[in-house]
């Protein structure tokens, strides 16, 4: 228990708790406390078991052995409701909001003071003003949900559980999806809401931002707990450390030699399309590694999704070893062997209902037909020695997609286009939302598939991202390519100047897009 935690009382406590999904063993022997009015954030890599464990605590999951207690008594929550009515509430990675109405009426969703079946209006806003009053939020009671960004849908799923009461409210991967303003506002809402004395159950991938916001940090390891430590007292090095079981490896960038590089094998000119990009022309070697990089808003995503033949164009041309292409939709870019890994793999990558296994032989199914009968068992084994190649943890092949963690999802994702064999691949922003151990699986794979001879153009926000893996890296701003750097010249403020228009900005913390 940390210095901040080791005089409150304990809110949650959790002794010997486990929990499987079919062959999995998500959490082993868990024993964990809680302590009232602190931020307990839970790291370890994706598939350690973190989010099962926040699951548990607010309803979401049953355990399957080991007790729960809140506030000194023991719990069996069978849903999330049974959590909420207890004072427990969560807010998950996919916010459950009801888009077409009003801030005022998801908050009260289900709980709506009524005078007979007439909703009493009137008391219902003066609910709403309170919590605005003691959040400080500034969200408009009659406006819809669907018009929000992201960082205010949260802050409604927050209002929400206040209007219910919570004491404790479990905040899953809260940042991800936030520039970063956004979620340093959100941080600072989350501190606040701690010192009005609500417990904050903090799951993470982002240390840095866990070690700015935590009273107690607890890590976990292939469902086991390793240790609880005060983050004043250790290092992000040393919770890396026992998050991998190993210190990490930093590595130097590794650029190829352009006289190392094979022929070209995608060529883009003078790409267009009308008020999102234009002029855009690019070469992709075989064997090369080459990063779109730029501001979140310059087209980059846009650019890779109409090589793809997933957006229209006004003009220019792809072509693919010297050969002009005209893919009126990513199906023929597929059967022209180029593959492309979406920004959201769980809106535009997988199946999530379906197996690992399906999901990634779905794109070459005729492979495993023969005169219109499934062969299920040459299928099954393509899948399995995918797995393999691309490290899946967690989970079998006959699991849903689901359940495994973001990275193992993201790799699975990555299984489902290398069964395709393309010649060229592109990865929009390829490691995010994953953690350490997997973001480093995801490099050293799209390493090893240069080596092979794989032209590989990746979309990255993530400026580390992009001097790690880029032999070149071609900066996009407001739809136009400003700068193309190559070998030494992959350079971290050369391309932060380019992105910025000449400039770098004072503070580039401030700014969305690239993170420096």
């Amino acid at each position: 228990m940390t210095s901040t935690a080791a005089h409150r009382e304990l809110i949650i406590q959790l002794e010997s708790v486990d929990k499987r999904f079919g062959g999995a063993h998500a959490l082993q022997d868990i024993t964990l406390g809680i302590a009232a009015g602190t931020v307990h954030a839970l790291v370890g890599e994706n598939g350690a078991g973190k989010s099962t464990l926040g699951k548990i605590v607010s309803g979401v999951h049953r355990r399957d052995a080991g007790v729960v207690r809140v506030c000194g008594r023991e719990v069996d929550y069978h849903s999330p409701r049974d959590a909420l009515d207890d004072g427990v509430a969560i807010i998950a990675q996919e916010l459950a909001l009801v888009p077409h109405c009003s801030v005022m009426e998801n908050v009260f969703l289900g709980e709506e003071s009524r005078r007979g079946i007439v909703l009493n209006d009137r008391q219902l806003r003066h609910r709403y003003d309170a919590l605005i009053e003691r959040t400080g939020f500034e969200l408009p009671a009659d406006v819809r949900v669907g018009d929000l960004r992201i960082a205010d849908r949260q802050k409604v799923e927050i209002l929400r559980a206040l209007a219910r009461d919570a004491r404790v409210i479990v905040m899953d991967e809260p940042t991800a999806a936030l520039s970063r303003p956004e979620a340093e506002l959100l941080l600072q809402d989350i501190r606040e809401l701690r010192d009005a004395g609500t417990t904050i159950v903090y799951v993470s991938h982002f240390l840095e931002e866990t070690f700015s916001i935590a009273d107690t940090v607890t890590v976990l390891r292939d469902g086991r707990l390793v240790g609880t430590v005060d983050p004043a007292e250790v290092s992000i090095p040393d919770v890396i450390t026992m998050m991998l079981g190993r210190s990490q490896i930093v590595e130097e960038p590794r650029r190829r030699d352009p006289r190392e590089l094979g022929p070209v094998v995608l060529e883009v000119e003078g790409l267009a399309r009308t008020g999102v990009f234009e002029d855009v022309s690019l070469r992709l070697h075989a064997g090369e590694i080459v990063a779109l990089a730029g501001l979140v808003g310059a087209g980059r995503s846009e650019i890779a999704r109409a090589i793809f033949g997933a957006d229209p164009v006004d003009g220019g041309r792809v072509a693919i070893e010297g050969r002009r292409m005209h893919f009126r939709s990513p199906r023929d870019a597929i059967r022209n062997r180029l593959a492309m890994l979406p920004e959201s793999r769980k809106d535009q990558g997988l199946v999530m209902g379906a197996s690992v296994a399906d999901n990634m032989t779905l794109g070459v199914l005729e492979r495993f037909s023969h005169f219109g009968v499934a062969r299920r068992r040459a299928e099954r084994e393509a899948a399995r020695a995918m797995a393999e190649r691309v490290a899946i943890r967690g989970g079998g092949l006959n699991s849903p997609v689901s359940l495994l963690s973001g990275g193992n999802q993201q790799k699975a994702l990555f299984g489902k286009w290398l069964l395709a064999e393309p010649q060229v691949l592109i990865v929009d922003e390829p490691t995010r939302g994953v953690d350490i151990g997997a973001k480093q699986t995801i490099y050293e794979l799209l390493r090893e598939l240069a080596a092979e001879g794989m032209a590989v153009l990746v979309v990255s926000s993530d400026i580390d991202e992009v001097i790690a893996l880029a032999d070149r890296a071609v900066v996009v701003r407001t739809g136009r390519i400003v700068a193309e750097f190559q070998g030494d010249g992959v350079d971290a403020d050369r391309i932060m100047r380019a992105a910025f228009g000449g400039h770098r900005a004072p503070d580039t913390t401030e700014n969305e897009g690239i993170q420096p």
